[in-house]
């Protein structure tokens, strides 16, 4: 539900500011609400943040992993922007250094980040298997995690000629990641939290 009747530009989306502490996706234009998230949602997230952030320092990568604090611009087609919030978002440290002094939005002429991971709720289920899949192909995101505790499952999404291949991870399926080969965790332990 957009809350908005006009239509916002880029530089007007992150000027906006409703007096609340609401968080705005931008689609096409409209301001679209992000709903809160479950404990179980904001618990997974974080989990994963942390690992990946234990897996970097780990394998001493010149990486960062920040948790919905960058924004995406999106490429949908249309003359008005969108910008997508992922739950988690793995990038080149020196990148993450270039939006320190301006808003940590990643645009379309810069590079991608090299992961982005969404927790799926019942609001976003249909955003994250459908419109972001083919927002994050577009702007050849190498890999995309969508993390669903409502079916408790994990799919991970390969960029392979410019479209994902899709892997399904359940109970105690390890994980297999391109970004993070090394990183050892099953499905039932991201929803756990437990390791």
């Amino acid at each position: 539900m957009a809350t908005t009747t006009n239509r916002l530009t880029l530089a007007e989306y992150l000027h906006y500011n409703d007096g609340t502490d609401t968080r705005y996706e931008l689609v096409n234009g409209e301001l679209i609400p992000m709903s809160l998230g479950t404990g179980k949602h904001g618990e997974v997230t974080d989990f994963l943040n942390s690992q990946f952030c234990a897996e970097i320092q780990s394998t001493q990568q010149a990486w960062v992993s920040k948790q919905m604090v960058i924004c995406i611009q999106s490429p949908r087609g249309g003359r008005w922007d969108s910008v997508r919030i992922p739950d988690v978002v793995v990038l080149p440290l020196e990148q993450w250094r270039n939006l320190q002094n301006r808003e940590a939005v990643i645009t379309l002429n810069e590079p991608p980040p090299l992961l982005i991971v969404e927790v799926v709720s019942e609001s976003t289920k249909r955003t994250d298997y459908g419109a972001k899949q083919a927002e994050y192909s577009v702007l050849n995101i190498p890999e995309y995690w969508i993390v669903d505790p409502l079916e408790s499952k994990i799919t991970v999404l390969t960029l392979i000629d410019k479209w994902y291949e899709s892997i399904e991870f359940t109970g105690g399926d390890v994980i297999q990641s391109t970004t993070f080969p090394h990183l050892q965790l099953t499905a039932e332990q991201i929803f756990t939290g437990n390791l």
